[in-house]
């Protein structure tokens, strides 16, 4: 007797989902020097390819790796799932990168919006290191301490003072 028990089919997905987030992680490796808006659809279409599944037997609602099954159904010429494996495929691409656009277009104003804050925030930051005075203090740089130690800077969390010994 050929078939395969629910125990062997759960313990087949199970190494077939380790052996797919394996190849997922080298995937993402592979990918990281790449450009982000480049990186992130290649990055989800793998992961669309690896884990998309396709009813193999429907009389015993048997499923498998959609991509599995189109290429050994083209290399040995077997069988006529290739058709709709290609379309599950098909289908669960459409509704990723649906997904996938419909975060991009939430997450692109607000990346605006902080660059944007970020840039302010740059200005402001240089504007105010350009109105300091670059006066030299009248007798080097000890400034107003006479032992050469910088002056403790006013810090309006610090509510401490401490004797200088």
């Amino acid at each position: 007797m050929d078939t395969m028990t629910e125990n062997d089919y759960l313990i087949a997905w199970g190494l077939y989902a380790f052996a797919a987030l394996g190849c997922l992680l080298v995937w993402m490796r592979m990918t990281r020097w790449m450009w982000r808006w480049l990186r992130e659809p290649l990055r989800l279409l793998m992961a669309v390819l690896l884990f998309s599944p396709t009813v193999v037997d429907p009389v015993k609602d048997k499923v498998a790796p959609a991509l599995a099954i189109v290429a050994l159904d083209i290399l040995f010429k077997v069988g006529n799932n290739v058709w709709r494996a290609a379309s599950d495929l098909l289908m669960y691409g459409m509704i990723a990168f649906g997904f996938y656009l419909v975060i991009v277009l939430i997450r692109f104003p607000i990346e605006r919006a902080a660059n944007a804050r970020k840039e302010r925030a740059a200005a402001a930051k240089a504007a105010a290191v350009a109105d300091e005075p670059e006066d030299e203090p009248p007798f080097g740089v000890a400034g107003d301490d006479r032992y050469g130690r910088p002056p403790v800077p006013s810090n309006p969390q610090r509510s401490r003072i401490e004797p200088r010994l």
